[in-house]
């Protein structure tokens, strides 16, 4: 064994002390934050307060208007969504909840698309919102947004981006050899991986926002059929060809056979009729 060989063996010890040191600190800080979610039933590992969550939205949300032109002008779409969002609010889990609602029509009319930021503010878009064609639609949209809001995904999504952060930090400390060039790439891939974590864990909330909408919908007196209508909205609008695995959002298609069964489980005798469409 020649004296370089015996090197490299030497100097690979203090790297992988130092990323099992980082690993078990993320793991730790991790699995150490746990609260439990009076509406989804679930503990979950969450670093930021109600607070602190209704406090970053505010401060997220004038971004995120000016990147979709503003607010709209169309006081007619604004007092739609306005009237829907408080029914689902004052029906439903949420109006128990610390979090402070708004719901906003945002101006953009060429970008097909509704998302809630951590705390309360919700948003559609003009685009979105002009493509539907019923009240229960425009429920099915923004139940699902509430339900992302309540469900913490937000918090719960920025703890885990911590968590694989610090993974493949120290993988990438571990696998990275000074004299080896070639090395880099393994720290690349470790990189790599943990952006596919993440992306795994914004799908799981996409489906859990799908199954509170449902709930959320049927509560506040809506037919969350409505919910099928705007999945087929979503793919009529989608261009991309991205593998489902690879994407935050499930496909549509997908997500509609998920939504058609938890309906069935909600409604074993068919949904009601006087449910509003």
């Amino acid at each position: 064994m020649n004296s370089n060989s015996m090197g490299r063996r030497s100097s690979i010890w203090p790297r992988l002390i130092i990323a099992l040191i980082i690993a078990g600190f993320s793991l730790i800080t991790y699995f150490s934050q746990n609260e439990f979610n009076p509406v989804t039933q679930e503990k979950q590992h969450i670093s930021l307060s109600t607070k602190d969550e209704i406090a970053l939205g505010l401060q997220a949300a004038p971004a995120m208007e000016a990147q979709h032109g503003g607010e709209s002008a169309n006081p007619a779409d604004q007092e739609l969504v306005d009237k829907v969002g408080k029914r689902l609010v004052a029906t439903t889990a949420a109006a128990s909840t610390p979090y402070k609602f708004k719901f906003t029509v945002l101006a953009d009319d060429k970008t097909i698309n509704a998302f809630a930021l951590p705390g309360g503010p919700v948003y559609i878009t003009s685009a979105l919102l002009h493509k539907l064609d019923t009240e229960g639609q425009v429920a099915a949209v923004l139940g699902h947004e509430i339900g992302h809001v309540v469900a913490r995904h937000s918090a719960e999504h920025l703890a885990k981006q911590k968590l694989t952060q610090g993974l493949s930090g120290a993988a990438g400390i571990a696998m990275y050899d000074p004299e080896n060039p070639s090395s880099r790439n393994n720290a690349a891939i470790a990189a790599m991986v943990g952006s596919l974590i993440n992306m795994k864990f914004g799908r799981q909330d996409e489906l859990e926002s799908d199954r509170l909408g449902v709930r959320f919908v049927s509560e506040a007196g809506y037919d969350p059929r409505g919910m099928l209508g705007v999945m087929k909205v979503l793919s009529e609008a989608s261009k991309s060809h991205t593998p489902e695995f690879l994407s935050t959002h499930p496909d549509p298609g997908n997500r509609g056979a998920v939504i058609t069964k938890l309906i069935a489980e909600r409604y074993p005798k068919g949904v009601p009729a006087d449910l509003k469409k």
